[in-house]
């Protein structure tokens, strides 16, 4: 009796491919769309969005050539709640969220393969470039083999429940040789380009969308320096993200960086380039793949942001079930609110949330 696979389909090549691996290794295929876009026409117009409409029916024209069901399953309401409501609340706490990794946590490898299960599926998929594998008794997160792709930043949060249960065949290939599989087998898909970076804001400009869609009150206030000298006005908080540079809109003759953000004084501080680059920061809300509970200090490499290259570090625990990370090198415009994600070699220890900088 065959397997049965439940895959996330986005309309875009990754996932589209993934389903046809799949289905080539004797797999059952079921593919589904997760709906999660907001009722907002400025989103259901966005054609690189994961899950609008033109993405429904790239998905469904794959299913159609691959001959696999294909369904729409709603997930606006637990979306708007776990991650859009998440990232409006950080954004006016003064942090900068990730977005795709709440979204991971909480919808695509928790709800999904929750609803999967209902359908008795054996497993979930997805078009993620990642290894998982069971080494021993434990099933680890390995770095996929396209470094350049490689997507394990995102996926840190994931649990050995849903390791288990989840295949993610883009691993194992180059973005490039995933676009000539798609080619050779006729799906047009194979020339689309990658979606943007957050799906549910089609300009990318989270500050406009927070304004426009979240009904809170975002109010001006002050941009001031490490002395507390204030420099100019800013138009709101949750427009910035340490390291700034660019749509300050002041000019104090030199270039100036956003250093730190205040919500409760409603500042934004800012300084020179230097200033952004720190030794260490302490992060929360972790997860570890390689073992339940990190055991002593550590070392490892470690990324910042989903673009940033691993860095050497150490990894100290401490209380409250937080930990410390110190890097060999100081390290520019570490961010509250992002992700650090550690490694050894090709695989993935865990991660957390940064909570300060040190």
């Amino acid at each position: 009796m065959k397997k049965k696979v439940v895959i996330g389909m986005s309309g875009g090549v990754d996932s589209s491919v993934a389903a046809y691996l799949l289905k080539e290794k004797g797999y059952e295929v079921i593919g589904i769309m997760m709906k999660l876009s907001p009722d907002n026409p400025d989103y259901e117009e966005n054609e690189g969005g994961c899950c609008s409409i033109s993405a429904a029916n790239d998905a469904r024209r794959v299913a159609d050539v691959l001959d696999i069901p294909f369904y729409v399953m709603n997930f606006k309401d637990v979306f708007k709640t776990n991650v859009i409501d998440n990232f409006i609340d950080e954004y006016m706490e003064g942090r900068t969220p990730n977005p795709c990794i709440v979204c991971n946590k909480t919808i695509k490898f928790k709800e999904f393969l929750r609803k999967a299960k209902a359908l008795g599926a054996d497993y979930i998929a997805t078009g993620h470039y990642a290894k998982i594998e069971k080494q021993e008794e434990r099933y680890v997160l390995k770095k996929s083999e396209d470094d350049k792709k490689d997507q394990t930043y995102a996926l840190y949060t994931l649990n050995q429940e849903q390791l288990k249960h989840t295949l993610m065949p883009c691993g194992d290939y180059s973005k490039p040789e995933i676009r000539k599989i798609a080619e050779r087998i006729g799906l047009e898909v194979f020339k689309k380009r990658d979606s943007q970076e957050i799906c549910f804001i089609p300009d990318n400009d989270h500050g406009a969308y927070i304004k426009k869609y979240s009904g809170r009150d975002i109010k001006p206030g002050k941009f001031v320096d490490k002395q507390g000298k204030v420099m100019g006005t800013h138009k709101g908080i949750v427009y910035y993200t340490i390291g700034q540079r660019k749509g300050l809109g002041i000019a104090i003759g030199k270039p100036v960086f956003v250093n730190d953000i205040n919500p409760i004084t409603n500042q934004v501080i800012i300084g020179d380039e230097e200033d952004i680059f720190k030794t260490g920061l302490i992060a929360k809300d972790l997860n570890f793949i390689l073992f339940d509970k990190l055991p002593s200090s550590l070392r490892v490499t470690a990324k910042i942001r989903y673009s940033a290259k691993p860095q050497l570090a150490t990894l100290v625990p401490i209380e409250n079930d937080r930990v410390k990370v110190i890097f060999d090198e100081k390290q520019r415009a570490i961010t509250k609110g992002q992700s650090v994600v550690f490694y050894i070699e090709n695989l993935v220890v865990g991660g957390g949330i940064i909570e300060k900088i040190l």
